[in-house]
């Protein structure tokens, strides 16, 4: 049984033994280790490209260490399964509100940054608009597909990939803030929101891995600082996905776009930082 063989197997058990995931994941992190990063490039700030609706928040990016490559690479349907992994054994954190961080590195830009709570209401700050230094009340809330998600919604997704991507296809979009590829119903820019933007239950989000493993022609461009660089086709226009994956946490930790949770659409060609977490703490509010 081959490396993508066992972890496949691994995700079709409820529940393995801790010592079958153990060695899963012993098995693929010293793979995907081999390849290192021998190489980092100077960091800096370049332009940001913007496409989207009515809705679209502004985003930021930066640049990372130059990928490398070498025979003992993971493939990266093997990056995403172990992804998959990591994410179905990560329990979600609990807060009062969703933050989502999106920060210029190196630069005097101040982090943009949204509040989401559990009722649906939303502050930012720092987005285009807010005053300085101020949180403020948004009309903006969690979207997928360019339409309002609630908290409700996305724990109800289901946690089957085939069954996952049915859903997506059969869900009812916005098209004024719903990329090309949406509207002609491919999934994977969906899907890469999941594990991205939304605070999609554990489950879910392992079940999107486990869908974007399944897309056909995806690439290990190599590991660069952070986890591996993984590239994913877009059937509907020019544009590929390129992100940066740490599969033993389950992160994206940077992407040359984002679909926000709010219905925007970014593109560069470098990369674009986004954090999130659960917190309890929602700085000073100004009322507008």
């Amino acid at each position: 049984m081959n490396d993508l063989e066992e972890i496949a197997a691994l995700l079709a058990k409820p529940e393995p033994s801790a010592g079958a995931v153990a060695h899963g994941r012993d098995r693929l992190r010293r793979r995907t280790r081999a390849g290192g990063v021998r190489r980092r490039a100077r960091w800096f700030v370049p332009g940001v490209a913007l496409v989207a609706g009515a809705a679209a928040a502004a985003t930021v990016v930066f640049a990372t260490g130059a990928p490398t490559n070498d025979g003992a690479s993971v493939t990266g349907k093997e990056v995403l399964l172990m992804a998959a992994v990591s994410a179905e054994r990560t329990p979600q954190d609990s807060g009062t509100y969703w933050h989502v961080t999106r920060q210029w590195f190196e630069s005097d830009i101040p982090p943009m940054e949204s509040w989401t709570s559990r009722d649906g209401k939303r502050w930012t700050k720092g987005e285009p608009g807010d005053p300085p230094d101020a949180v403020v009340p948004t009309w903006k809330t969690l979207s997928l597909k360019g339409a309002t998600m609630s908290f409700e919604e996305l724990e109800r997704l289901p946690t089957d990939p085939e069954a996952l991507k049915a859903w997506i296809a059969e869900r009812k979009g916005n098209e004024n803030d719903m990329s090309p590829s949406e509207i002609q119903g491919d999934p994977t820019l969906t899907l890469f929101t999941l594990i991205t933007e939304l605070p999609a239950p554990a489950e879910v989000r392992s079940a999107a891995f486990r869908a974007l493993a399944a897309t056909p022609g995806v690439e290990n461009v190599g590991a660069v600082e952070g986890g591996r660089q993984l590239r994913l086709p877009v059937p509907v226009g020019d544009k590929s996905i390129e992100l940066v994956v740490d599969p033993e946490k389950a992160r994206v930790t940077r992407a040359n776009l984002v679909l926000t949770g709010d219905g925007g659409l970014a593109w560069d060609k470098k990369f674009i930082s986004v954090t999130t977490e659960w917190t309890d703490r929602l700085p000073s509010v100004k009322e507008s």
